[in-house]
């Protein structure tokens, strides 16, 4: 089980610690203040390593080095099982977090009158699966992510599955999963998460938190490519949620070209249907063997800490944040806006200033993560248009 972390404590240390011991790692640092992790984060070194690596080989031998493929696959899944505390044969590879949610929302084994709790702020793709099932005569209890988890905890009294995103994509509020685990677990509840927004920058226990499945992609705080991510399946869900896409890997056999047996194969590589993106795995591998090496406790103080740096400087500033960010809430994400100056002025200032943050409706969010100095900080602050 996770323990509970004083943050406050450590945060100053890990952030000075952290930064400079890792900075140059990467290479993006020496051409821009990249604050931008919620949308797409630039690879680490160890993954474009890897990546590049793997193309120069196929460029030269094609297939011949098949085999470290097939280990590339299986340490991925090692190295994502490892970070949130699961099991190896729960993990299925996936394009990407849409995937891995359609993957649980099309397979589950929905009977007409059942219920699912699920939250208005989502990003869509964690919105619209869930939307869809109404179609189907499964009723949708929707629900804020600033509700108070007593309210949460009676929405959950006779559904059959809530999903929610570990981190809000928009304002950054990060929910207590440990806590809504536990109200799913007590009524029979399918506990689905969408990690994308914490996966990499925040301890994630499945066990602990009672999280039946969960999916995210490796582009944002995995520090990995795009078109890379995985999907955890607790194992005693395995038989119960059928593939939804079916091809020649879903079978146990399907090493074995000439037989025609579909039964399924035993862990989540089920939900895989055919070729993988294996210089995708590469990479994704190498990033989450970097970001374990470098402890994902000691990166989330970090995060803390410099995206803490930024929130204290923006109300100095006389910005207004969109969300209070409190210990347990605060993530790496800091969304504001100036009372007069457009957002995607603000971004395109920053932009000529080689500071990449992303407009996001009427906002301006950044997204700092662990290699971002206190300088970059205060160069950033120093940056913005006066308020």
């Amino acid at each position: 089980m996770l323990e509970e972390m004083g943050y406050e404590k450590v945060a100053g240390i890990a952030e000075e610690a952290m930064h400079a011991r890792y900075r140059e790692e990467f290479p993006v640092t020496g051409e821009l203040i990249y604050l931008n992790h919620a949308a797409v984060g630039p690879l680490c070194r160890p993954a474009a390593r890897a990546m590049t690596q793997l193309a120069e080989d196929v460029c030269r031998y094609g297939s011949l080095h098949w085999d470290r493929w097939m280990e590339a696959y299986e340490g991925l899944r090692r190295a994502a099982a490892k970070t949130i505390h699961a099991s190896p044969d729960e993990i299925a590879i996936v394009k990407n977090t849409s995937e891995g949610i359609a993957t649980i929302a099309q397979g589950f084994p929905w009977k007409a009158g059942d219920r699912v709790v699920a939250f208005e702020e989502e990003f869509p793709a964690n919105y619209y699966p869930w939307a869809r099932l109404e179609k189907r005569g499964v009723q949708v209890t929707w629900l804020s992510i600033y509700d108070s988890m007593e309210r949460i905890a009676r929405a959950v009294e006779g559904a059959r599955l809530l999903s929610v995103s570990f981190v809000n994509y928009l304002s950054g509020h990060r929910m207590d999963l440990k806590a809504i685990g536990q109200a799913c677990r007590a009524h029979d509840c399918f506990f689905f998460v969408d990690a994308i927004q914490g996966m990499g920058a925040f301890p994630i226990d499945v066990e602990a938190w009672q999280i039946d499945a969960l999916a995210a992609d490796g582009h944002k705080w995995m520090l990995g490519p795009e078109g890379n991510g995985v999907l955890y399946v607790r194992r005693k869900w395995l038989d119960a949620i059928e593939p939804v896409e079916f091809g020649w890997m879903n079978p146990a056999s399907y090493a074995d070209y000439g037989l025609r047996d579909m039964t399924l194969r035993r862990d989540a590589g089920r939900y895989e249907c055919g070729t993988l993106n294996t210089v995708g795995c590469y990479g994704l591998r190498a990033a989450l063997d970097f970001l374990l090496e470098a402890g994902v406790r000691n990166i989330s103080a970090a995060v803390l800490a410099i995206a803490g740096r930024l929130e204290q400087g923006l109300r100095r500033r006389g910005y207004e944040l969109m969300s209070e960010r409190r210990g347990e809430t605060a993530s790496g994400i800091v969304t504001f806006r100036h009372p007069s100056i457009d957002c995607r002025s603000i971004v395109g200032g920053l932009k000529s200033n080689r500071i990449l943050a992303a407009p996001r409706q009427g906002w301006v969010r950044m997204s700092p993560h662990f290699y971002i100095s206190p300088e970059d900080i205060d160069q950033v602050l120093s940056a913005l248009p006066a308020v």
